[in-house]
């Protein structure tokens, strides 16, 4: 576990540093920003749910999904109380302390997969943007947002088929 560890500390110091460039920090907070509790995700489904009539069921669905996963991301935040990474500096404020796993991978995969089916196609590399914007800031550790990635698209695919009887 060790070397885990010591490959997280490596990688989030690596791109931190990336943070240095003025321009990709702003990008780094505005995608932090906008991913804060799921807010972008909700947005993006709820107005395709109002543009998207024919599919409103599947939209809210989805969302729902969304939603879901970022709360079960939550939860086991206050299970697992890893600290976020200390050996940096933050480009963002955090809503909490505590980092695994990372609530905003967990809605960013888990909408890329609710979205994506419903023909978004840039739920992934917005999802995967959002994904980095935390390494970048200095709030995650790698395995934070993997775990975080992983347990959004779980909660998706779970609920897929509840998702589909939506579209009819």
């Amino acid at each position: 576990m060790d070397d885990l560890d010591d490959m997280d500390h490596r990688i989030v110091t690596a791109l931190r540093a990336c943070g240095t460039d003025p321009r990709v920090a702003a990008c780094a907070r505005a995608l932090s920003w906008a991913g804060e509790h799921g807010a972008l995700w909700l947005a993006g489904g709820l107005a395709g749910a109002a543009a998207d009539r024919g599919r409103r069921t599947a939209w809210l669905r989805g969302t729902a999904l969304t939603a879901g996963a970022h709360l079960t991301s939550m939860g086991v935040k206050r299970v697992v109380r890893r600290p976020r990474p200390a050996h940096v500096r933050p480009l963002v404020r955090t809503a909490g302390r505590h980092s695994f796993p990372s609530s905003h991978a967990a809605s960013a995969v888990a909408a890329a997969v609710v979205f994506g089916a419903l023909g978004v196609r840039a739920a992934w590399p917005l999802a995967a943007a959002v994904c980095a914007s935390r390494l970048v800031a200095g709030v995650h550790y790698p395995t934070d947002v993997v775990a975080g990635a992983a347990l959004g698209a779980l909660t998706a695919r779970l609920g897929a088929d509840w998702m589909r009887g939506g579209t009819r």
